[in-house]
């Protein structure tokens, strides 16, 4: 692969085959009708200057400098906009043209300062490169740009600064925000010379205006107009790494762009099958966290969590860790010890640490944050669809007549998916968003949700077996498909049970609070594509969905992924693009941990430990023999260590003191383990219980594999050496090596390498072939030797679709005289999970805090205001932080976030949890929420232990 500049063909590609046949300067090409000539004229060898053009967006022929000259045809049409034709013959130099493009550049540049060899665009700017393709050598008229200097320079935002002196008006900006990223927060106000981008109202800046800080403008601007704040500081990059993001599951790619070792900008890749070239405020700037002063580069050790930490070397830190291990194991026994994998680490890093935890520790005590969010994902989908993943890439969305998106939220969760959402929204599809919370895609600019099912929460499955009645009994469902691709008797079943009476949206609106006659109407359209739907290919419409942690999170969520399952297979939408049940990864390797093995009862690749010839495979492997009993789950876990049962714990790059719910048990549990090993890249809130931590490295400094939410395998790539000494696969080999361990891997492609042996799904992955081909969407194996974009095609993995009947039953958390609220919680865009990256960059000038929303009448009837401190408890603890009135909630529901450690809003989650996977019940707390002079004594309690627990003893102290 290579990773050098893309080259930019000018106008978007047009799918088909090349039909066109026509001659560009005397050489021959053919092109898909419907493409440009600048487009073909690219495609042959040849350059035709511009500047407006770019093929990330629709051609716009607003500069001109694109002129041609076409036989037969008058005057000189611009080329971005004129498409080829049979015959055509074009000539993109003349002497003509030449004169006119001079003249065209003459006028731009008469309105830039000509300041080139100061300008941190210099050698890096498509202006310059014009104007000397052009042949440019001098400029008859003065500087008009007079207008623009009375502006200056904003700097307003973090990452980027707007200068509009350098704007040429080009309007690639405005149509990036427009066409790329959907928030259209950009526009040109003023005529003639007196043109200017501007970001929202005359008073507003970049930072105060709709800006989502995508950086899409930034990548459009052909000038420095728009420039990163790093460009501007340490100067053009010299080389470049193309990796792939370590933050949410949509796993865009990006090409790293360095100076030395010094990352300067990470710039969306276009081959980037995930993202297309596009990014967020997170993957495009929020980088700087792995150079944070925060930042722990060498192994700390200590006796007593009471003690202060010693700064130790890495012999030394593995020798400590490994003696007290074998120690404990030879006193308690293998089940006394257990680890946690990291969701944020590659598939190559989870692979050693549950096969650590198996043949090292001699337990299958080996959990992930992956079931804390996902669990009933892998649950649902394998009872009814026979795997536990989703079932297209993130381009089927381009193919969607409707699409369904329930307890997600795209925009703030999974951004770059969004703006491809909204794109195909824009074009017609329809939307119906179920969810307790009016999120952005329910009415945004030039979105709005046809249908938004505003739920009570915790009542999806009562929703959803609403809908399947209206299907069902309306006769709506897509029989041919389901007695072809399905098990009839069971659908018999099921139909018959959502077809009762007491599932009719009007019997169950008291339990939903949906209207029934929304609720009925978003059936009907989910089914049939509304009035008006008709195609001349199709005899039923494309319908999507796609889901998140506000379905998977409740007491029902693996009854909500089978609700969901069931109403796919009902209407026929498996098994083509545009269709679908996709669920959205909340972190980069979500989908990859899972995979790898992290589950207590299931070796990689899903597979049963109690299966005695799949853990044969791999005891002949490894060499060990397995212990054939399923392990400990986290919570599990926890309530052992308070019984003695459970000693030592292994936790690798997560936050379980943070993210896990009810904090007061978590804390309680951690505290009476004899040993608890964190592996971060900070000292953590777990670390605050922990004897040993071992510094971690940034997905900058390693080299491995995340596979995203559509199964995508991809390479992450070393961009710079780890600042800590080791990546995170040779931290964990080293403990392995420490406790007697015979690991020898060199390379992360070797640790793939096993994965492939032993791990059906994987059987055709390895790094060369990753490195030759970009990307490869599992199962990759001989039926499907190129990989699996979309699951289910001719049939279910498991044969025949299964219907499971889906029972609403509610969930053991009240409301009550004490607790009137539920309390619901999620994510923002700017920040990410437990925010110990996110928050150690610039965005937190975008959520420094986070806040309660609730309802202006709730905080009337409370005596409540904006801004105030409130104080929020629930039956397992509280917390305090300040209050944000909203109508995006509904009277009776409150919302958080869970992004900062001074709030701790898991204090008040309840153990309650998914009925088959152990999932936490996060979405639904019944809580109160009264007036407050500030924080809570437990959350003062805390700030002062956790500043006692950080203490450290360098060498030379």
């Amino acid at each position: 692969m290579s990773y050098e500049p893309q080259a930019d063909l000018g106008t978007p590609p047009v799918a088909g085959e090349p039909s066109v046949r026509l001659t560009i300067d005397g050489r021959a090409v053919s092109v898909p009708a419907g493409t440009s000539v600048m487009r073909a004229a690219a495609l042959c060898g040849g350059s035709i200057p511009s500047l407006c053009a770019t093929d990330s967006m629709a051609a716009f022929g607003s500069c001109r400098m694109c002129l041609v000259e076409i036989e037969g045809r008058r005057g000189a049409p611009a080329s971005c906009t004129t498409p080829a034709e049979p015959g055509m013959v074009v000539h993109t130099q003349t002497e003509r043209l030449a004169r006119l493009r001079r003249s065209i550049m003459e006028l731009t540049i008469s309105d830039h300062p000509l300041d080139c060899l100061t300008c941190s665009a210099n050698n890096d700017c498509e202006l310059q490169d014009t104007a000397a393709q052009v042949g440019l050598r001098d400029v008859r008229h003065g500087y008009a740009g007079a207008n623009h200097l009375g502006a200056g320079v904003d700097g307003s935002n973090p990452y980027f600064d707007f200068d509009p002196a350098k704007c040429i008006v080009c309007s690639r900006c405005v149509r990036a925000c427009d066409e790329v990223q959907g928030t259209f927060a950009l526009t040109i106000d003023g005529r003639g010379f007196a043109s200017a981008v501007s970001a929202g109202q005359a008073a507003d800046d970049f930072l105060s205006s709709e800006c989502v800080s995508c950086g899409a403008c930034v990548q459009a601007c052909p000038t420095a107009s728009l420039q990163e704040k790093a460009v501007t500081a340490i100067g053009k990059p010299e080389r470049a790494v193309v990796t792939t993001c370590a933050y949410c599951g949509v796993g865009c790619t990006f090409r790293a762009e360095m100076k030395g070792e010094q990352l300067v900008r990470m710039v969306p890749w276009k081959d980037g099958k995930a993202n297309r070239g596009h990014a967020c405020v997170k993957g495009r700037f929020a980088w700087g966290y792995a150079n944070h002063r925060d930042r722990v580069l060498k192994p700390l050790i200590r006796d007593s969590i009471e003690e202060p930490w010693r700064e130790v070397g890495w012999d030394e830190a593995m020798a400590f860790t490994a003696a007290k291990l074998n120690a404990i194991k030879a006193q308690h026994g293998a089940r006394a010890l257990g680890g946690i994998t990291s969701s944020r680490c590659t598939n190559e890093e989870v692979w050693l640490v549950q096969k650590l935890v198996r043949a090292g520790f001699g337990s299958n005590n080996v959990d992930t944050c992956a079931r804390v969010c996902h669990s009933p994902t892998g649950y649902g989908l394998s009872k009814t669809f026979g795997t536990s993943a989703g079932t297209q890439d993130f381009d089927s969305v381009e193919a969607a007549d409707v699409v369904m998106v329930i307890g997600a939220n795209p925009t703030d969760g999974h951004p770059v998916f969004a703006s491809r959402l909204k794109r195909r929204l824009r074009k017609g599809a329809k939307l119906i968003v179920i969810d307790p919370r009016r999120i952005d895609l329910v009415r945004s600019p030039h979105i709005e949700a046809a249908h938004h099912l505003a739920l009570q929460p915790g009542t999806n499955v009562a929703v959803l077996t609403a809908m399947a009645h209206v299907i069902v009994t309306e006769g709506l469902a897509d029989e041919a498909f389901v007695r072809e691709r399905c098990d009839w008797d069971e659908y018999q079943h099921w139909a018959a049970f959502v077809g009762q009476e007491r599932h009719s949206p009007e019997a169950l609106e008291p339990v939903t609070r949906v209207p029934a006659a929304d609720l009925r109407a978003a059936a009907r359209l989910y089914a049939t594509g509304g009035p008006g739907w008709a195609s001349a290919e199709r005899s039923r419409p494309n319908a999507a969905i796609y889901y998140g942690l506000g379905v998977t999170e409740h007491s029902q969520g693996s009854s909500t992924v089978m609700a969901i399952a069931n109403l796919a297979m009902a209407t026929g939408n498996v098994g083509r693009p545009g269709v679908g049940v996709n669920p959205l990864r909340g972190q980069n390797n979500v989908q990859g941990s899972c995979d790898m093995g992290s589950f207590p009862h299931e070796l990689p690749g899903y597979r049963h430990i109690a299966g005695a010839e799949v853990r044969a495979s791999f005891e002949a492997d490894w060499g060990v023999r397995l212990d054939p009993e399923p392990g400990l789950r986290i919570p599990n876990m926890l309530d052992a260590a308070l019984d003695g049962s459970f000693r030592a714990l292994y936790v690798q790059g997560e936050d379980i003191l943070q993210s896990d719910p009810n904090t007061h048990h978590v804390a309680a549990g951690l505290a009476a383990m004899d040993l608890v090993i964190v592996h971060d890249l900070f000292l953590n809130e777990t670390a605050n219980y922990a004897h040993v931590f071992l510094p971690g490295s940034t997905f900058l400094e390693k080299n491995g594999t995340f596979t995203n939410a559509e199964r995508r395998i991809q390479l992450v790539r070393k961009v710079m050496e780890p600042a800590n000494g080791l990546e995170d696969w040779e931290v964990t080999q080293e403990l392995a090596r420490a406790m007697g361990l015979d690991w020898n891997y060199a390379h992360p492609s070797e640790i793939m390498d096993e994965v492939a042996r032993l791990t059906p799904t994987f059987a055709g992955v390895s790094h060369a072939r990753l490195e030759a081909e970009g990307s490869l969407q599992w199962p990759v194996d001989a039926a499907h030797p190129d990989g699996s974009p979309i699951m289910h095609v001719d049939a279910f993995v498991r044969g025949k679709g299964r219907f499971m009947v889906t029972d609403y039953v509610p969930t053991d958390e009240k409301t009550g005289p004490r607790y009137p609220l539920l309390l619901t919680t999620g994510r923002i865009l700017s920040q990410y999970n437990v925010g110990a990256q996110t928050r150690r960059t610039a965005n937190t000038v975008w959520h420094p805090e986070d806040l309660l929303e609730m309802h202006p009448l709730d905080a009337g009837n409370r005596g409540l205001k904006d801004g105030a401190w409130v104080r929020l408890a629930s039956r397992t603890g509280e917390t305090t932080l300040r209050l944000a009135v909203t109508d995006r909630v509904a009277p009776g529901v409150v919302y958080t976030t869970f992004h900062h450690p001074a709030t701790q809003a898991n204090v008040v989650t309840t153990e309650y949890s998914d009925w088959a996977t152990n999932c936490p019940e996060y979405k639904v707390t019944a809580v109160q929420v009264t007036a407050s002079n500030g924080p809570t004594e437990w959350q003062e309690s805390y700030a002062s232990w956790s500043e006692k627990s950080r203490r450290i003893t360098t060498a030379d102290q």
